[in-house]
């Protein structure tokens, strides 16, 4: 099996966010990738036509660190039914041409995860992220789709108990990006 260099995004900046605990149960899961994870979400500007030139320190770091990586998987908690505004603007970043290429995360594979408290997990916030994935012309995972709901009941001292539906479907998603990574760029 291909080692896949992942980067791994969490759209919550909450010290103690059941979405970053997701993308860690997604490296423990792993058993042969490594896992980069970018924890500077709240350190990115605000995006701003006028500031893209030259590109601000913090973004550049990202888009390098974007385009190092084989795939990203991307965990969203859902704010008003959407996506957390650091997350957006992190994605709106990625989707500009830079100064070294093009947009990093067109044609990059890409995972959809999310956990949240609630009964309907993130189905909202990965519709909406989703939208956005498919206008950067990201390849994102179609199937499975990963929600978490109540996550605060299903995860233990934050893990996924093994042998859990919720810890299976991940795997499987996590084998479906490292699928759709191997597949050549079209």
């Amino acid at each position: 099996m291909t080692r896949l260099d992942i980067l791994t995004l969490s759209g919550s900046l909450r010290r103690d966010s059941f979405n970053t605990a997701l993308l860690r149960e997604a490296e423990r899961l792993s058993a042969v990738d490594r896992f980069d994870h970018f924890d500077g979400l709240g350190s990115l500007p605000h995006f701003n036509e006028d500031e893209e030139y030259p590109t601000p320190p913090a973004v550049a770091e990202l888009r390098h660190r974007v385009q190092n990586a084989d795939a990203v998987l991307i965990a969203s908690p859902e704010y008003n039914a959407s996506i957390p505004g650091a997350l957006k603007n992190a994605l709106d970043w990625l989707s500009r041409p830079a100064q070294d290429g093009g947009p990093v995360l067109q044609l990059k594979p890409v995972g959809v995860i999310g956990a949240s408290p609630g009964p309907f997990g993130t189905v909202r916030a990965q519709l909406a992220l989703r939208q956005v994935l498919h206008k950067i012309n990201a390849r994102v995972v179609q199937q499975p789709e990963f929600l978490l709901f109540q996550a605060h009941q299903q995860f233990d001292d934050g893990r996924l108990p093994d042998g859990t539906p919720a810890q299976k479907l991940l795997s499987e998603l996590l084998d479906a990006l490292a699928q759709l990574a191997s597949q050549p760029r079209q």
